[in-house]
């Protein structure tokens, strides 16, 4: 007789994070977190990455403790400075002018709780063309850049943006499967 499978959850609000998570789990519940998303300045980029992600893990897991809960935080580094979220039209137009002929990293950790916890960073490097002021105002017109890291989405209009990259395309996105396979491999629950 087969384990009754692990119910799963996905603490975080992101709609393309859910999307590339059904590309491996059907059946799941997304359960946002609620906790202060303030890097600490005393650790490196990958360490926030995976320590928002352990936060957000554990407090859903708080709440549900027999489910599978995974946990997924993104940042965005230029030149190891952490670039986040636009919280104005004015803001992303800035932090896309830094980012325009640049190469940065984004780096999303990853946590898992069930019994045990997991966790780990995936890192892909992104390469910015150089970008026109006409190009910059029109893609902040059309909202795309206002909640991601970085001001910009590579799955989607922003994807004219991309002059290459290295590493993973989902972790860019902001849920890198292929990592994610790893971990779950190490819990060997039924899901």
């Amino acid at each position: 007789m087969d384990k009754p499978k692990t119910p799963v959850i996905l603490a975080s609000q992101s709609p393309r994070r859910a999307e590339l998570l059904k590309t491996i789990i059907k059946n799941f519940r997304v359960v946002p977190s609620n906790i202060d998303e303030t890097c600490n300045t005393n650790l490196l980029p990958e360490e926030n990455a995976i320590l928002l992600a352990s936060k957000k893990a554990d407090f859903v897991a708080k709440l549900h403790p027999q489910h599978l809960i995974i946990g997924a935080d993104t940042l965005v580094v230029l030149k190891n400075k952490i670039i986040g979220k636009p919280n104005n039209p004015e803001n992303a137009r800035h932090i896309l002018s830094q980012l325009s002929g640049q190469e940065h990293k984004v780096i999303t950790g990853l946590a898992l709780v069930h019994l045990k916890n997991f966790s780990a960073a995936s890192v892909s490097h992104v390469r910015i063309k150089k970008l026109t002021a006409s190009e910059i105002d029109s893609y902040v017109e059309s909202g795309e850049p206002m909640d991601k890291a970085g001001a910009y989405a590579i799955q989607g209009k922003g994807s004219f943006l991309v002059e290459g990259y290295d590493g993973s395309y989902t972790n860019i996105v902001g849920l890198p499967i292929e990592l994610l396979k790893n971990l779950l491999q190490k819990l060997n629950l039924p899901i």
